[in-house]
């Protein structure tokens, strides 16, 4: 939410004032001292260590560090503490997932690279000749020393740490738990005793550094209860928040109102319920990025939505014969992977909340953009763990059904998403199961109410199936149903299980847009289904509906609720509509 931050009253505080000339010495020693690191380091540069692609086997946690993100409240500092968040989650990406090899020396600089604005990092507060200033990568120090802090507790081997000259408020120098970092010649560097997993999250509020191992790893001397070494005396940095030298040539004069934070949407699916959902909560100082037609505007969801494109795929140029099957499904994960990447490098750094699209999730919290921010998550299917473990089990009842087995997630994607959805503040979505699934964090939507029919339909004797006809809609129930009652069927989708499915059934063919004609009941006992529109629309129409709890609709008047998989269950809910 929108909020002004007060300022905190200032404390005046008398130093050395640094100059232009105290400046420029000061880069010309940095300069030199990189041109020199980088010199000695031809290689021998530290390997770039790989990153695992799931967390599995890494079950022990054996150090954890959680600082808090937001450090200064005053509204004088808030736009340097965006950017320190911000610096902070660019660098979180680089590191979450790396592969600590025992032996092998971890450097923070050779997988953060070079802090530049570029690259997606910003303005934050660095220590400078004693006072911290405003510079691009500035706020990467808090990360250190967490790593610095659990490297110690999990008795690695330092190889290089550089402690700060002057203590930051609040940070772990005054305790000499400190590494500092300066790209590329002040490291942080160490040996871990045996395989380990290093996990970099930002939350909402705290940074969290953890090491996890397949056993439990060696400490050192310093557990995590036992009070450190207190560092030598430090004289404390000073910032233009808190130091009243305004004649210095650093200090930095602002004036006007500050906002604390913007929201930010990411649109894709494009449901009713989310545009009547975006269009209620979007303010005017809030950003809408559109995923399938690449726009980003503060206008309202009306107006980009206009713009939309057709599928994600045909905005990034799939035109003639597209790939099907399980190709299709990949090049949709590599093209919606791009898009979220896309997406994710526009949230500016004022950007403190979102609301994000599910199908966009997991590749946002997996770069990391969603770090730091608190985030909904529009939903539209079950989580891709749930959903896969429920195609598993029908598959282990059913192994004559090979469309079952069709569908196979990531599992670091998976992975990637149920943590996402663990993390977000709410789960926004119309459909009854899978907001059950999140208790209190649910956010329940009403499903939009479909375009009244240009004419009621006929009533009829046939069984409507709102396909396509594949197994995980509950084609083949719905078969041995049907043949058990002597009804007839009309299809309405594609056959994915072979033209010759519904071969020794009364067979109606569709008739177009008034495909409700002639129909007794609207059935779908399917395993999952996202968007139930048929089902909604023949509600509408007075037609009888008959589905699975999986079709996300509550019960009401015209609907019978069946369990999965239960043919019996289903041949009686036929019979007894045919029998009203």
């Amino acid at each position: 939410m929108t909020a002004l931050i007060g300022d905190a009253p200032r404390r005046r505080v008398r130093r050395p004032q640094p100059t232009r000339r105290s400046q420029a010495i000061f880069e010309a020693k940095a300069t030199l001292l990189r041109v020199r690191r980088s010199a000695i380091e031809i290689g021998r540069a530290p390997p770039r260590l790989a990153r695992a692609t799931t967390s599995d086997g890494f079950d022990r946690l054996v150090a954890q560090s959680v600082t808090p993100l937001w450090s200064d409240p005053s509204l004088s500092e808030i736009a340097m503490q965006f950017g320190k968040v911000q610096n902070l989650r660019r660098a979180a990406a680089a590191l979450d997932g790396r592969l600590l090899i025992s032996g092998a020396v971890f450097s923070f600089w050779r997988h953060v690279g070079r802090a530049t604005s570029r690259r997606g990092f910003a303005s934050g507060r660095m220590l400078r000749e004693g006072c911290m200033v405003a510079a691009v990568g500035g706020g990467l120090c808090q990360l250190s020393n967490a790593l610095y802090d659990v490297a110690l507790r999990t008795g690695c081997q330092i190889v290089e740490r550089h402690a700060h000259s002057h203590r930051v408020p609040g940070s772990a120098a005054a305790i000499g738990r400190d590494a500092t970092v300066a790209w590329n010649y002040v490291d942080l560097r160490f040996e871990a005793p045996q395989p380990m997993l290093l996990s970099v999250k930002l939350g909402a509020r705290d940074l969290v550094v953890s090491l996890l191992a397949r056993e439990a790893a060696p400490t050192s001397g310093a557990e995590p209860d036992a009070p450190p070494a207190l560092a030598p005396n430090l004289r404390e940095a000073a910032s233009c928040g808190s130091c009243d030298q305004t004649d210095c040539h650093l200090h930095e004069r602002r004036g006007g109102a500050v906002i604390a934070g913007r929201t930010a949407f990411l649109v894709d699916e494009a449901w009713p319920e989310f545009g009547a959902y975006v269009s209620a909560a979007h303010r005017p100082e809030d950003t809408i990025g559109l995923a399938t037609a690449r726009r980003w505007s503060t206008a309202g969801f009306a107006e980009v939505h206009e713009a939309r494109l057709p599928g994600a795929l045909r905005s990034l140029g799939w035109r003639l014969a597209p790939p099907q099957g399980a190709a299709r499904r990949s090049a949709d994960a590599r093209a919606t992977a791009r898009i979220a990447a896309a997406l994710g490098r526009r949230l500016a750094p004022d950007v403190v909340e979102v609301t994000v699209a599910q199908s966009l999730l997991p590749y946002l919290w997996r770069d990391g953009a969603l770090g730091g921010r608190r985030f909904r998550v529009l939903m539209t299917r079950l989580p891709m763990g749930v959903l896969q473990a429920r195609l598993d089990a029908a598959f282990a009842a059913h192994p004559e059904r090979s469309t079952l087995a069709d569908y196979r997630a990531d599992p670091g994607l998976a992975e990637a998403e149920a943590e996402a959805l663990a993390a977000a503040e709410a789960i926004v979505t119309p459909h009854a199961e899978i907001a059950a699934l999140f208790g209190e964090r649910a956010a329940r939507l009403d499903w939009s109410r479909p375009a009244p029919l240009a004419s009621s339909p006929q009533p009829g004797r046939v069984f409507a199936f709102p396909g396509p006809t594949v197994a995980r809609k509950g084609a083949f129930e719905l078969r041995a149903a049907a043949q058990r009652l002597g009804a007839a069927v009309r299809p309405l989708g594609a056959e994915l299980e072979g033209s010759g499915f519904w071969s020794g059934l009364a067979v109606d063919p569709p008739t177009g847009p008034a495909w409700l004609d002639g129909v007794r009941a609207v059935v779908l006992p399917a395993l999952a289904e996202a968007a139930p529109r048929s089902l909604l629309t023949a509600l509408a129409a007075g037609v009888p509906v008959i589905a699975t709890p999986a079709c996300g609709l509550d019960p009401r008047p015209g609907l019978t609720l069946v369990p999965m998989d239960d043919v019996d269950g289903l041949a009686a809910a036929m019979a007894a509509v045919e029998a009203r």
